[in-house]
C-alpha cells in the first residue's frame, strides 16, 4: 500500500526552509509535490554551501538536499503572463498550494488565494511568512535567526549569553505546524469540497513552542532567563561532567531520584528534607547538583551510562552528529536513506520519523535537479511540444540544469 496522501497534488511555491519543510513532510506521506523554481537560479538554498554533493555543474548543496526530497521541480518565470497562465492551470488541478512570499506578494501575478479559489474552490492554500498576514510587522522579512531572537527562544538558550539553536528550529517548527494545518483543512476539503486559507507565521509558531517556558512566564509574570543545560522545572535534569565525557541525566520523578541516589552510593540524599520531592529539589538546586556532580566526576561516562541504564535511570551520552549517526540503534532503525539521482549518484537523506505499518513511502525521489520535470508537467496540463518549445525559447520555462 502506498502512502496515505497518494493521489494528492501539492503545488509548492515556497523557498528556503519553512515552506519546503512542510511540502517535504507531505511528500514523505505520499503526496506528489511539484516545486516551482526560478529559471537559472532555483531555490536560494541550492547555492547555500559548502558542503556540496557532487562537483561542478553536477552538484547540489547539502542544505537544499535536506528539505526537498520526494519532489519534482519545474523552472518557470511566473512574472511573465505565460508563466502565470501555466501556474494557474496547475493550481486549478492542485489539492494544496504552499507559498512563503511576502504578504500580498503573489496578488500581482494572480496567484493569491482569492484568485486561485475562483478556479479551484476546494484548494487548501497555505501562506507562510515571518510575522503573519496581519499586524504591524506583516510586511517585515522574517528569518529564522531573527525569530529565535524576537520570540525569546535565545533568552533561554545558552550558558552565559543568549544563543541561537544549532539548526533553524523556528523554520522547521513552522513547517511542521503548516503540514498539520494543511492536513486538517484537506480532510475537510475532501469531505465537503470547501477549501481553506491558512495563515501561519514563524513568530506565532515559535511562541507556541516555547511550551512550558511560555507557561512559566504567563503564570508567574517572570521571564525564565538562561538555564544553561539545566531544566527550569525539574532537578536533576541536565548535563553533568564525568571523568572523561559529559552525559545527560534526566530524572523525572521521585522513584528515579531514589534509584539515582542508590547508584551513586548516596542513598541518604533521597531522605534529605531538602530533596524529598521535585519542588524541594528545584528550590535547593545548587546544593543537590553540586553533590551529584562531585560523585559523577569520579568515574568515566561509560561506567555511569552502564550503571544508570541497568537501574532504569534515564541517561544518555552527549554525542556529536557523527556519533549520533554511528549509534547502533540509529543504524538498526535504518535512519539514513540512500536515494539515486542521475547526475549525483546516490544521495543520502534522513528518513522521515513517521513510520507506517501498513504502507511504505520510502521509495521517494531524491531532491530534484532544477527543472527536472518542467517539460513533463507542461505536457500533463495539455501543452503541445510546439507550445513548450516556444516557452523554452523565450526563457519562461527552463530545461533541467544537469
Amino acid at each position: 500500500m502506498r502512502g496515505p496522501l497518494d493521489g494528492t497534488l501539492v503545488l509548492d511555491l515556497s523557498r528556503v526552509l519553512a515552506g519546503p519543510w512542510a511540502s517535504q513532510t507531505l511528500a514523505d506521506l505520499g503526496a506528489r509535490v511539484i516545486k516551482v523554481e526560478r529559471p537559472g537560479r532555483g531555490d536560494d538554498t541550492r547555492s547555500w554551501g559548502p558542503p556540496y554533493l557532487g562537483s561542478g555543474e553536477n552538484s547540489e548543496s547539502a542544505y537544499f538536499l535536506s528539505a526537498n526530497r520526494g519532489k519534482e521541480s519545474i523552472a518557470i518565470d511566473f512574472k511573465d503572463p505565460r508563466g502565470q497562465s501555466v501556474l494557474l492551470q496547475l493550481a486549478g488541478k492542485a489539492d494544496i498550494l504552499i507559498e512563503n512570499y511576502k504578504p500580498g506578494g503573489l496578488k500581482a501575478y494572480g496567484l493569491d488565494y482569492d484568485s486561485v479559489r475562483q478556479i479551484n474552490p476546494a484548494i487548501v492554500y497555505c501562506s507562510i511568512s515571518g510575522f503573519g498576514q496581519t499586524g504591524p510587522y506583516a510586511k517585515k522579512p522574517g528569518y529564522d535567526f531573527i525569530i529565535q531572537a524576537m520570540s525569546g527562544l535565545m533568552s533561554i538558550t545558552g550558558t552565559d549569553k543568549p544563543t541561537k539553536v544549532g539548526v533553524a528550529v523556528s523554520d522547521i517548527i513552522t513547517g511542521l505546524y503548516s503540514a498539520v494545518g494543511i492536513l486538517g483543512a484537506y480532510t475537510r476539503a475532501r469531505e465537503t469540497g470547501q477549501g481553506e486559507y491558512i495563515d501561519i507565521s514563524l513568530l506565532d509558531a515559535q511562541l507556541a513552542t516555547l511550551a512550558n517556558q511560555a507557561s512559566n512566564f504567563l503564570v508567574s509574570g517572570n521571564s525564565p532567563g538562561l538555564s544553561a543545560n539545566a531544566h527550569p522545572n525539574i532537578v536533576p535534569y541536565q548535563v553533568f561532567e564525568t571523568a572523561d565525557h559529559p552525559i545527560v541525566v534526566a530524572v523525572g520523578n521521585d522513584a528515579q531520584f531514589d534509584a539515582l541516589c542508590r547508584v551513586l552510593n548516596c542513598a541518604d540524599l533521597s531522605a534529605d528534607p531538602r530533596f524529598i520531592n521535585n519542588a524541594l529539589r528545584v528550590l535547593n538546586r545548587q546544593a543537590l547538583v553540586s553533590l551529584i556532580a562531585a560523585e559523577l566526576a569520579k568515574h568515566s561516562a561509560v561506567f555511569w551510562l552502564s550503571k544508570f541504564e541497568d537501574s532504569g535511570i534515564p541517561v544518555g551520552p552527549v554525542n556529536s552528529i557523527a556519533e549520533a549517526f554511528a549509534d547502533p540503534h540509529v543504524i538498526e532503525r535504518q535512519t539514513v536513506l540512500q536515494q539515486e539521482r542521475a547526475d549525483l549518484g546516490m544521495v543520502p537523506s534522513v528518513r522521515s520519523p513517521i513510520r507506517f505499518q501498513n504502507c511504505v513511502v520510502d521509495a521517494l525521489r531524491a531532491a530534484p535537479a532544477l527543472g527536472d520535470s518542467s517539460e513533463a508537467v507542461l505536457r500533463e496540463i495539455g501543452l503541445s511540444d510546439d507550445e513548450i518549445e516556444i516557452l523554452l525559447a523565450a526563457g519562461v520555462v527552463a530545461k533541467p540544469t544537469c
